[in-house]
């Protein structure tokens, strides 16, 4: 049993490592001249994606993007329809959403950098003001 479920574990690496691969030459392919990894290009981010997204909304908006952007209240949709294959599809999915660790760390360190650190803690005013 313990031998089965390690090959299954380590099948389940390869696949996911796999398909983001193979979602790199999708996004290569048909997604490279309006979206970027991690900066804002004509369209958002794969990390923006990745950070408000689901796989299912992703799918969704890649294979009915009039549609779905009728469901998310945007007035308009630049984002032509792809006909990928299910193999395609899930790959781009995957690559998607493999940034999404780096929106993660992207918004922790905003957050530090945010941060106000006092060294000392302000003097109480009430303690060292001498009383007559």
């Amino acid at each position: 049993m313990k031998k089965m479920f390690t090959s299954f574990l380590f099948f389940l690496l390869f696949t996911l490592g796999s398909h983001a691969d193979n979602g790199k030459k999708v996004f290569e392919t048909y997604c490279w001249g309006c979206h970027h990894q991690t900066a804002m290009a004509f369209g958002p981010s794969f990390t923006t994606i990745a950070s408000k997204r689901t796989a299912q909304e992703i799918e969704a908006m890649i294979t009915d993007p009039e549609g779905v952007s009728k469901v998310f209240g945007y007035k308009r949709n630049a984002m032509p329809a792809l006909k990928l294959k299910a193999e395609e599809l899930q790959a781009i999915t995957a690559y998607i959403l493999s940034f999404r660790n780096v929106a993660n760390e992207n918004n922790t360190s905003k957050k530090e950098q945010n941060k106000t650190i006092i060294e000392e803690p302000y003097p109480n005013i009430a303690i060292t003001k001498e009383t007559h």
